[in-house]
């Protein structure tokens, strides 16, 4: 399978690539990042700026991207061009980008997941289930992440925010409070808190609360190293090539709908 990864000096992409390395079935046909990047003509194969993408495309069968949401939707008007299926990693989306990428995945196979661990996908399928046992729970969400996450709360976060809102039938953006400070009164029965921590090299972590009168639930996942989503990211780019166009994410990928 060849592979074009956009945000290749990135922490994902670095990690994508070290997984290709040892996997007899990829080859990394492309590597690109942003114009002024310093990485630009090192590895192999050498990093090439964005404005050169179309010169490793012909050679490609699937697009990753970890870039950021600006550059993630022109890479896949770039992909549509070509036809090539795409992989979408990157976070930070807002509603109307969202609605870009599902315009685009009429036309070829895209697969977006704020995060391809398997484990973090098996907890979206928890959250789920326990949202709708027990619907009356206080629910929050706290995610970790590292000193240089761009973009809060997670995307991670943000999904697990959504599942379990849906869960009960709810918006997330009826419901979604992000952090707090201010005398706000007592806690709305409906919310949904979300709150982010940044510090040191945390790679993720994430826990989701149930709070009841008496007792709580707490399901936590912890990712030890960025290669859990790297592989994933492999996986998703294997799983996508011959799909038929349209939006998939990570739940299609692993069988769990």
């Amino acid at each position: 399978m060849k592979i074009t990864i956009c945000g290749a000096a990135g922490r994902m992409g670095q990690s994508i690539l070290d997984i290709a390395k040892v996997d007899e079935t990829v080859q990394v046909c492309g590597a690109v990042e942003y114009e002024s990047s310093p990485a630009i003509g090192m590895g192999n194969p050498a990093i090439v700026p964005a404005s050169k993408i179309e010169e490793v495309l012909p050679t490609t069968e699937v697009l990753i991207d970890f870039t950021n949401p600006a550059t993630a939707l022109k890479n896949l008007e770039i992909a549509k061009k070509y036809k090539i299926p795409v992989v979408i990693g990157t976070t930070g989306f807002i509603s109307e980008q969202k609605e870009k990428i599902a315009e685009a995945a009429k036309e070829i196979p895209v697969m977006l997941s704020p995060n391809m661990s398997v484990g973090v996908n098996i907890l979206f399928k928890l959250v789920e289930e326990v949202t709708k046992l027990i619907p009356d729970y206080d629910i929050e969400i706290v995610e970790l992440h590292h000193n240089k996450k761009k973009d809060s709360p997670s995307g991670t976060a943000a999904k697990l925010a959504e599942i379990a809102a849906s869960a009960v039938g709810k918006n997330i953006n009826d419901v979604g409070v992000y952090g707090r400070k201010t005398i706000m009164g007592d806690r709305k029965k409906d919310e949904i808190g979300v709150l982010s921590v940044r510090g040191g090299d945390i790679v993720g972590e994430h826990t989701v609360y149930f709070a009841g009168t008496g007792e709580r639930i707490e399901i936590t996942h912890r990712a030890q190293s960025r290669d859990t989503f790297g592989a994933g990211a492999v996986r998703a780019a294997k799983w996508i090539i011959g799909k038929e166009p349209g939006l998939y994410d990570m739940q299609d990928v692993l069988g769990l709908k």
